[in-house]
């Protein structure tokens, strides 16, 4: 998963944050400081695992696994002694990152022509089959250089600009047939800062395929020709030498903004129709609840004060109830009923309090993205922050639950302790951690060590559970959330609903809207993670999270009006599966993007696009259905606190 994030000089005006998010130049404060080199000095190149990347042809991703660069069927030089793994990041790890060292010499400023990495290696007929089959998944290798991406040269027709598209591929196919590039020209960008002090800002690998290249002797070789490629056989051994040039050349680029060619927007023009789309969405909808709900309630609550007064009036014989003037209709019926304790109220709770929880971790972790405290320099930085928000953000949620659940009256309050930082987040490990087998048994690089796990395991019951029981017991102690109207002895009786007020078209109208904020952003992210792109155009992601979330509350207090007026009573649930909806949109979407843009050779591949998606529904849909559950709930106290109720 590649989702980076660029960094604005110093602490930008929230006024600018359009023209922040539409800039196409991305600006950033590195995550690393800046390494300078003499001329001579050595550059290490350092290599991650490969990825497969989209067709030029058709733009579609034949596979969603990543190897290991050194796994034995590459048959890749590696260095004297071994590789050696680089030190990572918990979300680099979770995210899939193999960084080692490699056996490639780079010396500052120096070019070297047809160097041989090591003696010919042998590949089998399997092993050729298999790399062959990676050929034709387009898989890309990605090679790290003093922490910039080796990338190839693409050009933009519609911005008229080139840049850099991170990873090269491991081979092609020239007159339908595999072939394997075993060679690499390697073109580094160099930014001079100060006399002798050299910073690299820029790297670009031209790959092709050299059949007859030859080993002389360490470090030396002899390159074949273009038109002689490299055909893997897959009948007998086939010998292969691998071969590199390495060429520097002077750059403007300072290293402040070397990340700008990498960061590219293929079109604007879609982040601003999605934007404006959402922000008309989000306008219609407010002046819709403004209109219906502010002016209708204003009358409704005068006409219930007018009638109890009234009614009061004629109970101690100064006056009569006027003619023309009804009984009590619409949702003041119900006030006897409407904070009668859910269904489940303890399931409720839980979700409402992980929900909470996710609300909080995905707004901090957008906002920290936008400003740049995640620099794409540290690689993981992302996974690594949102982990660690999601685990301190443990108190948020274990509050928000034992609030929401002694509201409901409930009694199961231990079991609400143990439930609240169990529950969600046991569901996504198992599920992750089922998944995990899947990679693993494809001998994918995604697969999580096992370590990794047991250390998430660790900050899960040593951090997360007690910041969450603490939440909790603070919850409970805390004065309960008053009631404006008390609660009926016997419950009211429903009557039956009709049209859009039914569960299923309710779902459907309110879930569809808080999705349509954000599906074109959506698209972007969905293609960061199973097209091996760079996300980076936080500051529409931060905008589309706001008009989401408007949009959400707005929607869903809407409909829940509409379910007082019809005297039900039952808002609390429905408010958030209604709202938690566009999570099923979300999965929805996702297999319309497997449909026209994925193809799986096997069942595996399914599976894994399957589950991870599904669970990144689930989420949306706990996050969207607690952001309409709050919202409707402070409207329904806010309007029953507005009326007179003898």
């Amino acid at each position: 998963m590649r989702l980076h994030t660029h960094r604005n000089h110093g602490a930008a005006a929230l006024s600018s944050l359009l023209l922040l998010a539409s800039s196409t130049s991305a600006f950033y404060l590195p995550g690393v400081a800046p390494t300078s080199y003499k001329k001579g000095d050595l550059v290490p190149l350092n290599v991650n695992h490969l990825t497969p990347a989209e067709s030029q042809q058709d733009q579609e991703v034949r596979s969603v696994f990543s190897f290991d660069y050194y796994h034995h069927s590459f048959h890749f030089c590696a260095p004297e002694g071994g590789a050696k793994y680089i030190s990572e990041s918990l979300g680099s790890i979770l995210f899939g990152d193999r960084i080692q060292t490699s056996p490639y010499e780079l010396k500052m400023g120096i070019n070297e022509t047809c160097k041989a990495v090591c003696e010919a290696q042998e590949l089998d007929a399997r092993d050729a089959k298999w790399v062959n089959r990676r050929i034709w998944q387009n898989y890309n290798l990605n090679w790290l250089v003093d922490g910039l991406p080796a990338g190839s040269l693409r050009f933009d027709a519609n911005t008229n600009s080139e840049f850099y598209l991170p990873g090269f591929p491991l081979g092609d196919i020239k007159d339908d047939k595999v072939v394997l590039n075993n060679h690499y020209d390697i073109i580094i960008d160099y930014h001079q800062a100060s006399k002798d002090q050299f910073r690299v800002v820029g790297i670009l690998v031209e790959p092709s395929s050299m059949r007859d290249s030859k080993f002389l002797e360490k470090g030396k070789g002899e390159c074949g020709d273009t038109s002689n490629p490299l055909h893997l056989s897959e009948k007998e051994k086939t010998k292969v030498v691998y071969t590199y040039s390495t060429y520097w050349r002077p750059s403007k680029t300072p290293f402040a903004t070397r990340w700008d060619k990498y960061l590219h927007v293929y079109d604007p023009r879609i982040h601003w129709f999605s934007l404006i789309n959402s922000a008309v969405i989000v306008v219609v909808l407010i002046t819709m609840v403004s209109t219906i709900l502010l002016r209708t309630l204003r009358k409704d609550i005068a006409r219930y004060n007018r009638l109890d007064q009234l009614a009061l009036d004629d109970l101690s014989g100064t006056s009569a109830v006027e003619d023309g003037v009804q009984e009590d209709s619409g949702w003041k019926l119900v006030h006897g009923d409407v904070f009668r304790p859910p269904k489940n109220p303890l399931l409720l709770s839980v979700l409402l309090g992980n929900g909470a929880q996710l609300f909080m971790m995905t707004g901090f972790t957008i906002a920290f993205a936008l400003l740049g405290f995640l620099s794409p320099s540290s690689r993981g930085s992302l996974g690594t922050a949102v982990v660690l928000l999601y685990t301190f953000l443990s108190f948020i949620g274990g509050y928000v639950s034992a609030r929401v659940y002694k509201f409901f009256h409930g009694e199961k309050w231990k079991q609400n302790i143990v439930l609240t930082p169990l529950a969600i987040p046991g569901t996504v490990f198992a599920v992750f951690f089922l998944l995990n087998f899947f990679v693993w048994a494809r001998q994918a690089s995604g697969a999580v060590p096992f370590t990794t796990m047991l250390v998430l395991v660790c900050i899960w019951f040593l951090i997360s559970v007690p910041l969450s029981v603490a939440g909790s017991w603070l919850g409970f102690k805390a004065k309960a959330v008053e009631e404006p109207v008390r609660t009926n002895q016997i419950p009211r009786q429903i009557p039956p609903a009709s049209g859009y007020l039914r569960p299923l078209p309710s779902m459907l109208l309110v879930g569809v809207l808080p999705f349509g904020a954000i599906f074109v952003e959506l698209y972007f992210v969905m293609r960061s993670i199973w097209h091996s792109k760079i996300y980076y155009m936080f500051g529409f992601l931060f905008v589309c999270y706001g008009l989401m979330i408007m949009t959400a509350a707005a929607v869903t207090v809407l409909m829940i009006y509409f379910l007082l007026c019809s005297e039900n009573y039952h808002w609390q649930w429905r408010a958030f599966a209604t709202a938690a909806m566009s999570g099923v949109y979300v999965f929805a979407y996702c297999l319309l993007g497997w449909a026209q843009g994925i193809r799986f050779a096997g069942v595996t591949g399914a599976v894994l696009y399957l589950g991870y998606s599904a669970l990144v529904a689930g989420l949306v849909g706990v996050l969207t259905g607690t952001i309409g559950f709050f919202a409707s709930w402070l409207f329904v106290l806010k309007i029953y606190g507005s009326i007179k109720v003898d």
